[in-house]
């Protein structure tokens, strides 16, 4: 554990001072082919993506296909492959843990409790993450501050024990009007459901639109307490 939180300080270090392309070029350049970014294709995500591909940085891009999510998501994919040249990779969950899941507990079995949504995260989320991660040394991630409780105090560079890999969020301390204005100024492509209600984006069943006043992370797994809003993809310790 030493070497890897010297190795933190290192990175925090050296990108220090440098904005979002130098550090990501930074860490392209001193982790040749151990860079991975993972897009949702939120705001954010396409802020970063923009950075990536304008700056031609040897750095991959991932997503996480879920079987779940949104049309207008599969959209903005589609846009964003065509507007840069590119091909953002896939990773999908296991035939056989969708399969096992829904025979036994049916189709929607993340509303009836935690620990079932968290299953279902698990199967669609998290080990689809975790292939996508091997072989990697650091993570980039399009976490913001102002996204939950959880992340109001994490810093910009930190440890994941459970990924056992370095992350990096390079807009971690940017507004939401901040990443919105960035959009719009470069003509990035966005999720149409954003102009709905819709700020955070995540499968189908379980996002919806939030409302005047309140928060964030409002639209996501609704029907649970506030404080436990997370799919498992971001643990802090």
């Amino acid at each position: 554990m030493p070497e890897i939180n010297e190795q933190v300080e290192h990175i925090s270090y050296s990108i220090n001072g440098l904005n979002e392309a130098g550090a990501l070029k930074w860490l392209a350049e001193n982790f040749p082919g151990k860079v991975v970014f993972s897009s949702s294709f939120s705001y954010e995500d396409q802020a970063i993506s923009h950075i990536i591909l304008k700056e031609n940085l040897p750095i991959d891009i991932f997503t996480l296909d879920t079987g779940r999510i949104f049309p207008e998501t599969y959209s903005v994919w589609r846009s964003t492959n065509e507007r840069y040249n590119t091909h953002i990779k896939a990773y999908y969950p296991q035939a056989a843990a969708v399969e096992t899941l829904l025979s036994e507990k049916g189709p929607q079995s993340f509303y009836e409790s935690l620990e079932n949504r968290k299953e279902c995260c698990f199967i669609r989320k998290v080990e689809p993450l975790k292939r996508a991660l091997k072989g990697r040394e650091i993570w980039i991630t399009g976490l913001r501050a102002e996204h939950s409780p959880d992340r109001q105090d994490i810093p910009q560079v930190e440890y994941d024990a459970s990924n056992n890999i370095i992350k990096y969020h390079p807009i971690l301390h940017w507004s939401f009007d901040q990443v919105k204005a960035f959009i719009h100024e470069h003509n990035i492509p966005y999720n149409p459901l954003h102009d709905k209600g819709f700020v955070s984006i995540g499968c189908q069943p379980c996002t919806r639109a939030i409302r005047e006043g309140e928060d964030f992370r409002a639209g996501r797994w609704w029907w649970e307490d506030a404080a436990k809003k997370e799919c498992g993809l971001h643990v802090h310790q």
